[in-house]
C-alpha cells in the first residue's frame, strides 16, 4: 500500500512540473507588448521643401565721395527717407600731395610752353602784318598758341580741383549728394572720418547705402536634391521671423547656375521676388523661410510615414501587415509622394489590409511611493 501511495506522488509531482512547464513556456512566447493596427487612407498629398534665408532689397546704392577728405558735416540719419540730390554730406576736401605735387608740375609746363608759343606767334604775326609770310602759316602758329593758352587753363582748373575739390569756390568743401530716391539703410561713417573717392586701385569710401524697401526679395537657400525640382516663376510662401502668423506671396526669379559647399552639402543660392502688404513695414535684412510646393497629389492611397519599416540590407520600404491575433506579414511595398506626415503607397496594400503600428511602446509604469529608495 505504501509502495502505491508513493508512485502516485511521484505520478502527480512529474505531472504538476509538466503543467508549469508548459505555461512557462506559453507564458515567455507571449508579446509584451499588444500591437494596434491602422488602415491605409485617401488623401491629398503636397511635397514641400523649406528654403532659409533673409529678405533684402531689390537695390542697394552705395554713396560715394567724388573726392578724398574728411567729413565735415552729415545731414541724415539712419531711416531717413530721402530723394534724389538730396544732401548727405559735405566733405573737406584733404589734398594728396603726390596728385598736388603733379599739378603744379603741369602748370609749369604749360606756362612754359604758353610762353615759348606767345614769343613765336608775335614774332610771326609782325611778318605777317607786312606780308612776309602766307595766311595758312599764320594760322597755324596761332592754333599752337591758342592751344597753349587752353592747356594753361586746364591745368589751373586741375589744380583747384585737387586742393578745394571743385573750380566754383574758395573754400575747399565738397557736397556729397543722393544718386537714388529711397530710405537711408546705413551710415558706416562719422563726423571727422577721413575717406577716400573711388578709383581704379580703390572702391573709395562708403559714406551711405540707399534702398527702396517697397521692392524686396527673398534670398535663400536650397538643397542640391530639391534644386532641379524648381522652375522659374514658381510660386513662395515667405514667412518672417520677425512678423507672426503672417505669409507673404513670392515668385521665383532666380536659381543659381553653381552651388557652394557648406558643410558637407552643397546649397544653391535662390532669390524670389517678394508682395509686400501695405500694412506691414519691412526691414531689410529680415530671417524668413520660404515654402516650395514641389509637387501635389490628390486623391491618393496613403498611410503614416510612421507605419514604415526599411530592410537593413536593402533599405526597401515594406509595412506589417495583420494576419491573426498579434500576429504580422511582411509586405513589401512601393512608396511615392510624401509630405513628412503622410506617404503615397503606389502597390503592395489595399485600403482593407490592418497595417501594424511598430514603434508603439508599453507606458512607464510608476512604483509606489513606499517602494522608491
Amino acid at each position: 500500500m505504501k509502495k502505491v501511495f508513493k508512485i502516485l506522488l511521484v505520478v502527480v509531482f512529474i505531472a504538476l512540473l509538466g503543467f508549469s512547464g508548459k505555461y512557462l513556456i506559453s507564458s515567455n512566447s507571449k508579446s509584451p507588448i499588444v500591437f494596434t493596427t491602422e488602415k491605409a487612407f485617401r488623401t491629398s498629398i503636397e511635397e514641400k521643401t523649406v528654403a532659409t534665408g533673409k529678405v533684402i532689397p531689390e537695390e542697394e546704392v552705395e554713396i560715394k565721395p567724388q573726392v578724398s577728405g574728411i567729413i565735415e558735416k552729415i545731414y541724415v540719419e539712419e531711416g531717413s527717407a530721402i530723394k534724389t540730390g538730396d544732401l548727405i554730406a559735405k566733405v573737406k576736401v584733404v589734398p594728396n600731395e603726390q596728385a598736388l605735387n603733379s599739378a603744379r608740375g603741369r602748370v609749369k609746363n604749360a606756362q612754359i610752353s604758353l610762353d615759348n608759343a606767345k614769343q613765336d606767334y608775335d614774332r610771326n604775326k609782325a611778318l605777317f602784318d607786312k606780308g612776309v609770310i602766307a595766311s595758312q602759316d599764320f594760322q597755324n602758329i596761332k592754333l599752337r598758341y591758342d592751344q597753349a593758352v587752353q592747356e594753361v587753363s586746364n591745368s589751373r582748373n586741375d589744380l583747384q580741383i585737387i586742393r578745394q575739390g571743385s573750380t566754383g569756390g574758395a573754400q575747399a568743401i565738397t557736397n556729397v549728394r543722393a544718386s537714388v530716391s529711397g530710405t537711408v539703410l546705413e551710415i558706416p561713417v562719422e563726423e571727422g572720418d577721413q575717406v577716400i573717392q573711388s578709383n581704379n586701385f580703390n572702391d573709395g569710401t562708403t559714406v551711405a547705402t540707399i534702398a527702396d524697401l517697397n521692392k524686396m526679395i527673398f534670398e535663400g537657400k536650397v538643397d542640391e536634391a530639391e534644386v532641379s525640382k524648381l522652375k522659374i516663376d514658381m510660386p513662395l510662401k515667405v514667412s518672417l521671423g520677425a512678423i507672426r502668423d503672417k505669409e507673404f506671396d513670392a515668385k521665383l526669379k532666380f536659381i543659381a547656375p553653381k552651388g557652394s559647399e557648406e558643410q558637407g552639402a552643397v546649397q544653391f543660392k535662390i532669390e524670389g521676388e517678394v508682395f509686400l502688404d501695405k500694412e506691414y513695414f519691412i526691414r531689410a535684412g529680415y530671417s524668413a523661410n520660404a515654402s516650395i510646393v514641389l509637387d501635389t497629389k490628390n486623391d491618393i492611397l496613403a498611410i503614416k510615414e510612421a507605419l514604415l519599416q526599411f530592410d537593413k540590407e536593402t533599405e526597401d520600404p515594406y509595412v506589417e501587415v495583420q494576419t491573426g491575433d498579434q500576429e504580422f506579414e511582411r509586405k513589401d511595398i512601393e512608396i511615392g509622394l510624401s509630405d513628412g506626415i503622410n506617404v503615397e503607397i503606389l502597390s503592395g496594400i489595399t485600403e482593407e489590409d490592418d497595417i501594424k503600428v511598430w514603434n508603439k511602446t508599453e507606458p512607464i509604469k510608476k512604483e509606489p511611493e513606499g517602494n522608491r529608495n
